[in-house]
């Protein structure tokens, strides 16, 4: 049988909001994924730390303070750096559909936002784990 997909969820930023991040965390876990959630205010440096220390398959971003223009060229550096690019990270929350256009084109896998259903989440995670393939 095959691991479990591991997923850190992370909420960057000053962002206070973390409802729908705790909503998705459980969806993903009563899917069979393995789910560390960050907690609130994290740094760049924190999540991609803990992203490779807890050897996840995926990290998701949750955002809802309009920083992701900043946030995700530091992750993809961050990364880049630590040789971790096979690391799938995909982004979650609220943001203007331009900003979803430009994250994509730095790298981010998929784009979940608020209204996404969560059968959707789980499918998706799912398809890029499979296409990205064993690690």
């Amino acid at each position: 049988m095959s691991q479990p997909i591991r997923v850190l969820l992370a909420k960057v930023g000053l962002d206070g909001h973390d409802r729908g991040v705790k909503v998705v965390a459980r969806t993903l876990r009563d899917a069979g994924m393995d789910v560390i959630y960050s907690g609130l205010h994290r740094t760049p440096e924190e999540v991609v730390t803990a992203a490779i220390q807890e050897d996840v398959d995926v990290l998701g971003v949750s955002l809802l303070s309009g920083v992701q223009l900043t946030v995700f060229p530091k992750i993809f550096k961050l990364l880049s750096e630590q040789q971790a690019d096979d690391l799938i990270v995909i982004a979650g929350g609220v943001m203007p559909d331009e900003d979803v256009v430009a994250i994509k084109e730095l790298g981010v896998r998929e784009v979940l936002l608020q209204d996404t259903p969560p059968e959707v989440i789980v499918s998706t995670l799912r398809r890029l784990v499979a296409e990205r393939g064993e690690r």
